[in-house]
């Protein structure tokens, strides 16, 4: 059997069942790839569906507002955090950081190490010892000012290795 249209296009000599069954091999083929894009897509659609609608129901434009002003709210916060912090550190460098304490027998005849000396520095190094001698006839304490880890006054050796543990701590 001869097709003239196949003779037209240069095609005579073949068999119009080998071209029909080449097109239903085809469109099988095309109807499965139609069958698994449809599964795709449905599938997509769920998806789709599913992240538009959010935990609660929200649409993706209420989530992305609310995302922004959340956002927006932690950026003011960190700001007055960080100056907050700031604000602690500038007050804390002040404040007694550093603490030296030496107890020892300021008489031999006393035991049990009663005498000590109390170092308290800033941050820089700034702050006072405290010397409270222990001895028979009484307790006597006696304070020397503490500025850039010195004294003006001199220090016992006690209170230097009170000053040395404080400035060291």
């Amino acid at each position: 059997m001869q097709s003239s249209f196949l003779s037209k296009i240069g095609l005579g000599g073949l068999d119009l069942g080998i071209v029909v069954l080449i097109l239903l091999v085809l469109v099988i083929v095309l109807a499965v790839m139609v069958g698994i894009m449809m599964k795709n897509n449905k599938m997509l659609l769920k998806k789709y569906e599913r992240f538009m609608q959010g935990s609660r129901a929200m649409s993706l434009e209420d989530q992305m507002t609310k995302l922004a002003s959340t956002v927006d709210q932690l950026c003011y916060e960190s700001d007055v955090h960080a100056e907050e912090i700031n604000n602690l550190y500038s007050k804390h460098e002040f404040a007694f950081q550093k603490m030296g304490l030496i107890k020892y027998d300021a008489y031999s005849q006393m035991g049990g190490k009663l005498s000590y000396a109390l170092t308290l520095l800033d941050e820089h190094n700034n702050g006072f010892i405290t010397n409270s001698v222990h001895s028979s006839s009484g307790c006597f304490s006696y304070t020397k000012r503490i500025k850039n880890g010195q004294s003006d006054i001199d220090l016992s050796p006690e209170e230097m290795a009170s000053l040395e543990k404080a400035i060291n701590s």
